[in-house]
């Protein structure tokens, strides 16, 4: 008896240059997909135009994208996509993610024998990214707070923040105005001033944010601030963060967060600590932030020069001194991300930006955190 294949979905358009789902009726053909919008345009997609980002896992949304630098995304929630997907386009699909493929068992060995698999070294660089990239993708947002509130209290407790309510207040309104503009935001972001001298900003699970004093200090306006909060957030919503602090920490953090553990997550702050400070995103995860945070700049409103004109200053520092700032460690490639922003910046021009923080004499708020910097170091 012939299996009867489903052939119409439904499903998000992203168009790349503003983070708004549009509704979506899609159509699987043999060689494309057929995408009627809510407004009544029908786009038509081939197959080998599109890549797949995500929907790797049971349970995660598939994210299909298209073009460059911006790219066109289209989001599927409903289970069965893939699998419908290759049945209708064969070899025309072949290069997507086949869920059919997927062994039960072997997942099941995998992580029954995870205990004794660590202590092999070639299963060290394997099975432990597979599995955090699962959990990351697995855990409730309520466990990442937790674990991102550990490893906050670890890396700046009360002691060495910047206090100053004014700094506070324009740096709440910032972050109030970005988030507004992040459709479907699960998280409640926290930004924290680190009483420090050096430039540097680190995002951590669940919407915790550090900003150092020497970062804050040398932004030049309150645009080039919201350009790196935007770029951290997406770190976040990304869940770029957890994944990778997951992939470089014992596997008591990582059976925590694949069993759910609430407990596990504030018991390994100081652990989650030492992995923020050391860790290094690959080009492909700066990539995925940066054109997210200029898409999250525009949804705001806020002049994406901003971000340009940091970057901007970030190589002027770089060429000058033998050492660069501590926020080049982890963002590497600074000349590479700028030529790209200001492509991305040229080509996808949006409505004017709107004022951000007017009313602030911003030379001057920005030292307002200064003095001695705090006397606790960050873990290493």
């Amino acid at each position: 008896m012939r299996r009867l294949v489903r052939v119409e979905w439904t499903g998000a358009y992203l168009d790349g240059r503003m983070p708004v789902r549009c509704p979506a009726a899609i159509r699987l053909l043999r060689q494309g997909l057929e995408i009627t919008l809510a407004d009544g345009r029908v786009l038509s997609w081939r197959y080998r135009e599109l890549r797949q980002s995500q929907g790797f896992y049971a349970g995660e949304e598939v994210r299909l994208e298209r073009g460059e630098p911006l790219p066109e995304a289209l989001l599927v929630a409903e289970p069965g996509f893939l699998v419908s997907l290759h049945r209708v386009g064969r070899e025309a699909a072949a290069h997507f993610h086949d869920p059919r493929r997927r062994s039960r068992r072997l997942i099941l060995t995998a992580l029954a024998g995870l205990g004794a698999a660590l202590a092999a070294a070639g299963t060290y660089f394997w099975l432990i990214p597979a599995a955090a990239d699962s959990a990351a993708g697995r855990v409730p947002v309520a466990w990442e707070e937790r674990l991102g509130r550990a490893a906050v209290e670890q890396l700046a407790p009360p002691g060495t923040r910047c206090t100053d309510p004014e700094v506070a207040r324009a740096v709440d309104t910032i972050m109030e105005r970005l988030s507004r503009s992040i459709p479907e935001n699960p998280y409640v972001f926290r930004v924290a001033v680190v009483n420090d001298r050096r430039v540097n900003a680190l995002a951590a699970p669940g919407g915790h944010i550090l900003i150092f004093r020497g970062l804050l200090e040398r932004a030049k306006s309150p645009e080039e601030l919201a350009g790196v909060l935007a770029h951290e957030i997406q770190h976040v919503i990304r869940r770029d963060v957890t994944r990778a602090i997951l992939r470089h920490v014992s596997a008591g953090l990582l059976l925590a967060a694949l069993t759910g553990d609430p407990t596990g997550a504030m018991s390994y702050g100081l652990e989650a600590a030492h992995a923020l400070v050391s860790l290094e995103y690959s080009r492909q995860t700066e990539m995925g932030a940066d054109v997210g945070g200029l898409a999250l700049l525009r949804a705001a409103r806020i002049d994406p020069a901003g971000v340009l004109s940091f970057f901007e200053g970030m190589l002027a520092a770089e060429q000058k001194t033998p050492q660069p700032p501590l926020y080049l460690s982890s963002h590497p490639s600074t000349l590479e991300r700028l030529v790209r922003l200001r492509a991305m910046v040229r080509e996808t021009p949006v409505a004017p930006p709107l004022p951000l923080l007017p009313e602030v004499e911003w030379r001057t708020l920005r030292l307002r955190c200064g003095g001695p910097p705090a006397g606790q170091k960050l873990p290493r």
